[in-house]
């Protein structure tokens, strides 16, 4: 169980740099210092003077001292105000008239002095820096619409959504002790064409953090027809669509399958003859979040594997949400997810 540890000293080599902009958390203090003194990458820390002050204080570190980058996004910045609006304002323009909401100026510069994850996510998209990492204090839905409203998706991609990486304690039958699923945070209960995007995105995340390749099957209750219904059948509408993707991106994929018939080699050649996935998967496209957000709990808290996550995916540029109860170190992790992410998009 390393998979993170490789992925920090990845990440270490790439001389990145990232924003954190909740600079009022002493974790995040405490994870931007982690990352000068370990020599992992480059961050910049949003935040007022006296909310760094106090969380410097709280943290007992500080930021200055390692040269460390403070912004305080409440004093506004003239480029990033004027390229968020003329992106909104874009976007807002291709919608119907009655729909539209332009806006001026003035509002541009109210929401980039006032939502510094926006502040955040207009520097990532000018390519000030590499990455966003937030979420401490901030909820997933700020964070998805900070993202959707400053980066969008990645050019042929709708649908933003997440994966956990899997690090286990052991191995697969197959030899993994790596795995990815997805979606587990974002979409409620996606479309088949959302699962087809989700799968994608899933099978880059899993190569772009572990430099394998991924080996992708879409989840659920049937294994090629053994159960039919709606839920199966949107499954099954999921996998159509997604061949000739798949095929074009040089990924192996299959489904509909049953997590045995995806993971278990014997079961898998079994349930699955003659199929692209015997029982070799690594990477797990569950039918909506229900499943997802169950089935990587069971394996954290019952399997004892690590999860690392929620990655977001789909995004034009790299940009990562953190749990509310995180800790210092699980945010030094995820700053090293996304400049793996950011790294990867920046070869697209």
């Amino acid at each position: 169980m390393n998979a993170i540890k490789e992925i920090i000293e990845k990440a270490s080599k790439l001389n990145g740099t990232v924003v954190l902009p909740e600079g009022m958390d002493p974790r995040v203090v405490t994870a931007a210092c982690a990352c000068v003194d370990r020599k992992i990458c480059t961050p910049v820390v949003l935040g007022t003077a006296a909310e760094i002050s106090d969380a410097e204080a709280k943290a007992g570190l500080s930021l200055a001292e390692r040269g460390i980058k403070t912004i305080d996004y409440t004093q506004g910045d003239a480029e990033l105000e004027k390229a968020y609006l003329e992106a909104w304002n874009a976007k807002e323009s291709k919608k119907p008239a009655e729909k539209q909401k332009i806006i001026d100026l003035a509002g541009a510069e109210k929401t980039l002095r006032t939502k510094r994850i926006y502040f955040g996510g207009m520097m990532v998209k000018l390519g000030r820096v590499d990455g966003l990492v937030a979420g401490s204090i901030a909820s997933t839905g700020d964070m998805l619409r900070a993202a959707f409203h400053t980066l969008g998706t990645q050019k042929g991609v709708k649908t933003a959504s997440s994966c956990f990486i899997l690090d286990l304690r052991e191995p697969t039958a197959s030899g993994d002790g790596v795995l990815a699923f997805g979606d587990c945070a974002v979409i409620p209960d996606p479309t088949a064409e959302q699962l087809v995007d989700i799968g994608l995105a899933t099978a880059r995340t899993y190569k772009d953090l572990t430099g394998k390749e991924p080996k992708v099957a879409y989840l659920s209750f049937s294994s090629k027809g053994s159960a039919g219904g709606p839920l199966v059948e949107k499954v099954q509408k999921a996998v159509e669509l997604a061949r000739p993707r798949f095929e074009e991106a040089g990924i192996r994929m299959d489904g509909e399958l049953q997590f045995d018939a995806a993971i278990v080699p014997s079961v898998g050649r079994q349930k699955n003859k003659d199929g692209a996935v015997q029982g070799d998967a690594n990477v797990f496209i569950f039918p909506d979040l229900n499943a997802g957000n169950i089935g990587y709990k069971i394996a954290q808290r019952l399997g004892g594997a690590d999860a690392i996550g929620p990655n977001l995916q789909g995004l034009a540029k790299a940009m990562n949400d953190l749990s509310r109860g995180c800790s210092a170190e699980d945010i030094v992790g995820t700053i090293c997810v996304t400049l793996l992410q950011a790294q990867s998009k920046k070869a697209l």
